[in-house]
């Protein structure tokens, strides 16, 4: 039978924690990118990029599973598949890890960038499904197709201004507003996905579950390495002193008693621009 499900079982607390975790993550996503920007062609953008997209993926995961946290299913207990949650995890990183590469490498070019976009944002979708298969309760899900669609095209334009906006984007201000979009846009993507499932609880059968209290002690230590990843990263962006400088690297590296030779191979860095339509 069909049962009624609440998506806000603690209120606004759940939806908005999560979208504060997307912001943080894009924030530090975005000024990693752009300290990778930043080091020119010559530079070691590798790890840089690596760390933007572990940001970036954990933030989206994070804020997926806080807002899992206020989930509930009348009449069913729920408890979650640990493999399928770390699973859904990595997808979320590696497909960020592959879509900033891109474009981190070869560009914003509409072509590189829409190629980018789908498979970054088929990958952020891929990780909301595979995290809700991860649920398990007495019973069955399924899901609108067109709500479905809706979730994944979301995801895609998100991921696509995403990228963007990785490589695009220099300045704090600058950053900082495009954190706040890409907050908005993700947990839109996670709510739109939610909206699309409905839930069929077996007559008189439960599997062995948890308590809404049992359910938020233990979403918590699986959130938890996320969250430190996050923390570690915002250290790593605090003590790094060109995070904190305008959009022009050549005034703060000459200013730091470098060569000119120096500066011109930093200001070498490419440049992006949205795509013409």
């Amino acid at each position: 039978m069909n049962s009624t499900v609440s998506q806000f079982n603690y209120g606004m607390i759940t939806p908005v924690v999560a979208f504060l975790m997307a912001c943080a993550g894009a924030a530090l996503g975005l000024r990693c990118t752009t300290r990778s920007v930043r080091m020119g062609a010559q530079g070691r953008r590798g790890p840089w990029l690596t760390l933007g997209a572990i940001c970036i993926g954990s933030g989206i995961w994070t804020m997926h599973f806080i807002a899992m946290i206020g989930f509930t299913i009348d009449g069913a207990s729920i408890r979650y598949d640990r493999a399928l949650t770390f699973l859904s995890l990595g997808v979320a990183v590696a497909v960020v890890l592959l879509g900033v590469f891109i474009v981190g490498y070869r560009g914003t070019s509409p072509l590189t960038l829409g190629v980018a976009g789908v498979v970054t944002g088929a990958g952020v979708a891929a990780m909301h499904y595979i995290g809700m298969y991860g649920m398990k309760f007495a019973g069955h899900m399924s899901f609108d197709p067109v709500t479905v669609g809706l979730s994944v095209l979301i995801a895609v334009t998100a991921a696509t201004a995403a990228l963007w906006a990785a490589v695009s984007l220099h300045t704090l201000a600058s950053a900082a507003a495009a954190s706040v979009i890409m907050g908005v846009a993700v947990t839109g993507m996670h709510y739109t996905g939610m909206a699309a499932m409905s839930v069929h609880v077996d007559a008189g059968s439960r599997v062995q579950g948890q308590s809404s209290m049992d359910l938020l002690f233990s979403l918590i230590p699986m959130v938890g390495g996320p969250i430190v990843v996050l923390v570690l990263a915002a250290v790593i962006v605090m003590f790094d002193p060109d995070m904190l400088v305008g959009n022009d690297p050549v005034q703060n590296i000459q200013g730091q008693g470098q060569e000119p030779e120096a500066a011109s191979v930093a200001d070498t860095r490419p440049t992006a621009s949205w795509p013409s339509l």
